[in-house]
């Protein structure tokens, strides 16, 4: 247990070939400052330039603190974070962008937050140095989940974050195919806490997130968490059947009176439209959910990991 590090720093990796030597060149330095024992644990996530090759590098240089976890495939960010927490053997995990947006000489203020005795610390990002689209669609986002879930997260893309290793076998103990790390430790937390940290344009490379795969996360972390959507459906469901019910006996009645009359026909082809795309709308989310349910029964292993490069001493002590 004495060679165990007090510090576990994850940082996955998927095609950032042309920024990770400056990524290099800074977050040791900023470790190595902080005058503790500590392990840093990249996760190669399937990268299809040369990222793997400077990661195996890069461990040769200093493999006394460098753990690098290679996987078979592309699993996605968070299943390669999960990957690095099921390997770290710190006391505390920070996790940790290798665009270096979030700049690691910032680590310090987690680590000085879970002295002040909070088991999980999140972030926000002071002068985002995102595109007016990415802020405006992330605030949108974070109202939308914040009302469906109750998870308060003021700045959910920022993965800059500290963890108990508590809340960190809470988490590895859940099996889930989809799932949002930030929102289980949250979950998981009893004194959690948001700080500021600063925020930098991207060093190199280009943000591996879409538009629609922010919409992808986002879906993913409502329906993961919440049958808000379900229920809100339902309730809509039942609303839009009573209107139509109502607007069935104006028409017998308008009949009744008036009599048989053509007028009117685009006006119930436009009701049936719309009744129609919220009966689809409604199939899809059902189906989303079903999904979720499919592709957990099956049991598959959530990644696979190829290999682990790690100095001999640290396998020993796993």
């Amino acid at each position: 247990m004495a060679n165990l590090p007090l510090l576990s720093v994850i940082i996955p990796v998927y095609n950032e070939e042309e920024g990770l030597q400056a990524l290099f060149d800074r977050v040791y330095p900023a470790l190595d400052a902080l005058h503790l024992s500590y392990e840093l644990i990249f996760i190669n996530d399937g990268s299809r330039d040369r990222s793997g090759a400077l990661l195996r590098q890069q461990f040769e240089r200093r493999p006394e603190v460098t753990r690098v976890i290679l996987l078979n495939g592309n699993y996605g960010q968070h299943m390669a974070i999960m990957a690095g927490f099921e390997q770290s053997r710190g006391e505390r995990i920070v996790t940790l962008d290798a665009d270096l947006q979030n700049p690691p000489e910032e680590i310090g203020k987690l680590l000085q937050a879970m002295d002040a005795g909070h088991d999980y610390v999140g972030t926000i990002r002071m002068q985002r140095q995102d595109s007016t689209w990415r802020r405006w669609a992330s605030r949108l986002m974070n109202r939308l989940r914040e009302r469906m879930t109750r998870i308060h997260m003021t700045d959910q893309g920022c993965m800059l974050r500290a963890y108990d290793r508590r809340i960190i076998r809470a988490i590895s103990s859940c099996r889930e195919v989809n799932t949002f790390i930030p929102a289980l430790a949250y979950t998981f937390s009893a004194n959690p806490v948001e700080i500021q940290v600063k925020h930098e344009e991207r060093a190199a490379g280009e943000s591996k997130y879409s538009i629609y795969s922010l919409v992808r996360l986002n879906f993913d972390l409502i329906t993961g968490f919440s049958v808000v959507p379900l229920q809100t459906f339902s309730l809509l469901g039942m609303v839009l059947s009573v209107l139509s019910g109502l607007f069935v006996v104006y028409l017998f009645v308008r009949r009744w009176m008036l009599g048989p009359e053509a007028e009117g026909v685009f006006t119930l082809f436009a009701i049936t439209f719309f009744l129609i795309s919220i009966l689809l709308f409604g199939i899809g989310l059902l189906g989303e959910y079903v999904g979720r349910i499919y592709q957990q029964v099956r049991d598959r292993p959530r990644f696979l990991i190829q290999a682990i490069l790690e100095a001999p001493d640290a396998s020993d002590s796993n």
